[in-house]
């Protein structure tokens, strides 16, 4: 039997603060694709659109923000992607809702992509896509562009007050869209006064700054962030930025005086450049990176200084994957190997010392669980992770609660929950990618996008099909264990992740400068 769709000249039709935009029906769900939320020069704070006469369409998906190195795909059965065309002028978002109806004030759910603070799009992976979450949990979905790398996080601010938060314009233009959604969303089911802001890895990290940027306050409702709790100054360069801005400068012929010429050098060619100035740069041992800083607008990472209050009252739920980037390891038949090929695994990587005591930890946190998988556990998010939840929960009126997900999967004779592995389940999308097609994928599936939707709703993410999931406390931190067998499990890591650190080094994901040799050139999306 055919699915419902229609597209008319006057349905779906929305009239906006702004004006009339024409979206497209299918299966139970509206869906408006491509809005303008805001314009912006390059390296200025983003600005409302104006109003428009006339009915604009929503039909196409918009253009996503330019990458400084082209994708070069790869691990596409793990995380399919799409790709897109870009524009440095690419604040748009997209909207899914069963109705446009204003009284119905649906519960909000805004998606903000990974890719660290240099790369990704709102449509960037398959599992991304809204519609299952609105047709089946009856909210409304918005997945939203924002400026990246050099266009959203090039510190200009040394060359004058005109670039005082250049570094920051990306943050800004997500600021903007949350505005958008304030003034707007009703006119599409959902409740301005019910917004989740939820986000993995690089996404994760975008929830937890904007908690600390008061023009945000009040914007949203809730906070989830998935694989993303790392200072994000980590994340970003050792060089100095007025460094960085006078070599691109120079390749690019042009004096300091001059900086204003940067803003009107045409996008390939400002590409080029940066991408020259970092080389440059790294071979004299200096790292570009992008990621904002604070100042008078973003006022500090979390876990460097301090919770801003608003941030305080809001409920947030926060997490990792077991080995997030374990597919970076040797591959083998993990599965297939025998109890002592598999102890002898763990000890050629924590030595003869600490193998033993982290097989005892590991068996003891995670019964049941081929031990081999002790071996890629994740060390660049969850300690991050845990001082999060430890310090919010001891100090915010709002709940907190933590999950992680840790299922195995038949991939390559196993491989324990990937880096974005868990994205199609909270997205009630497992049916979509091939990947996900594996032992209980319905009732994970089920329980685990139920719980996002409860949280969204209530700022409680207890679920049918979930054992009771506590919130934490500063004292005591509950692990909701997204599994084959969901469990809730007091102090998860507490014994085991200190040993891991002790006797591995930490995972630290550093992206790849754009290399001159056109063999090697591109970025392998692992996000």
């Amino acid at each position: 039997m055919p699915k419902a769709f229609y597209v008319t000249p006057d349905a779906p039709v929305v009239e906006t603060p702004k004006g009339k935009l024409r979206g497209f029906h299918f299966d139970g769900v509206d869906h408006f694709f491509g809005i303008r939320y805001a314009k912006a020069k390059r390296f200025q704070m983003p600005e409302p659109v104006e109003a428009w006469e006339g009915v604009k369409d929503a039909l196409s998906y918009g253009v996503i923000c330019p990458v400084l190195s082209e994708p070069a795909p790869s691990n596409e059965i793990m995380i399919p992607h799409r790709f897109w065309p870009a524009s440095e002028h690419c604040q748009y978002l997209n909207i899914w809702t069963p109705d446009c109806d204003p009284e119905k004030k649906r519960p909000v759910l805004f998606w903000i992509h990974g890719g660290g603070y240099s790369a990704g799009s709102s449509i960037e992976q398959e599992a991304y896509d809204g519609f299952n979450l609105a047709r089946d949990y009856d909210v409304v979905v918005v997945s939203v562009n924002h400026r990246l790398n050099a266009f959203g996080y090039l510190d200009l601010s040394s060359f004058g007050e005109k670039y005082w938060n250049s570094v920051n314009v990306g943050m800004a233009d997500l600021v903007e869209a949350l505005r958008w959604v304030r003034d707007n969303i009703a006119c599409f089911g959902g409740d301005p006064e019910n917004v989740t802001i939820f986000g993995q890895s690089g996404g994760g990290g975008k929830v937890t700054i904007l908690g600390q940027i008061p023009e945000a306050d009040g914007l949203f409702h809730r906070a989830v962030v998935m694989s993303g709790v790392i200072p994000a100054g980590d994340l970003d360069g050792n060089c100095d930025p007025r460094e960085l801005v006078l070599e691109i400068l120079r390749i690019l012929r042009l004096e300091p005086e001059d900086v204003e010429k940067l803003e009107k050098v045409p996008v390939p060619q400002f590409i080029w450049a940066v991408n020259r100035a970092a080389r440059f740069l790294e071979k004299q041992g200096k790292r570009v990176g992008w990621a904002p800083r604070p100042n008078a607008y973003y006022l500090c990472d979390p876990l460097v200084g301090d919770f801003t209050p608003a941030s305080l009252k809001v409920p947030t739920l926060v997490g990792s994957v077991l080995a997030e980037f374990c597919f970076f390891m040797p591959m083998e038949n993990r599965d297939a190997l025998s109890e002592s090929q598999r102890e002898a695994r763990v000890i050629e990587t924590y030595g003869e010392e600490g193998g033993p005591r982290v097989l005892e930890a590991f068996r003891r946190a995670y019964p049941g669980k081929n031990v081999v998988y002790a071996t890629g556990l994740d060390t660049m998010f969850l300690p991050d992770t845990l001082r999060y939840v430890k310090k919010k929960a001891s100090e915010a009126s709002a709940p907190v609660y933590n999950y992680l997900f840790a299922k195995v999967f038949d991939y390559n004779g196993g491989m324990a929950a990937w880096h974005c592995s868990d994205i199609p389940y909270f997205f009630h999308n497992g049916e979509k990618i091939p990947v996900c097609q594996q032992k209980n994928v319905e009732t994970l599936d089920r329980v685990m996008s139920g719980a996002l939707v409860a949280f969204a709703r209530t700022g409680d993410p207890n679920t049918p099909g979930l054992p009771h999931w506590e919130r934490c406390t500063g004292e005591k931190t509950v692990t909701m264990v997204f599994d084959d067998d969901c469990r809730s499990a007091e102090g998860l890591n507490e014994e085991l992740l200190p040993l891991v650190l002790k006797y591995k080094e930490p995972f630290h994901f550093v992206p790849k400068v754009e290399s001159e040799d056109e063999e090697e050139s591109g970025n392998a999306w692992v996000f």
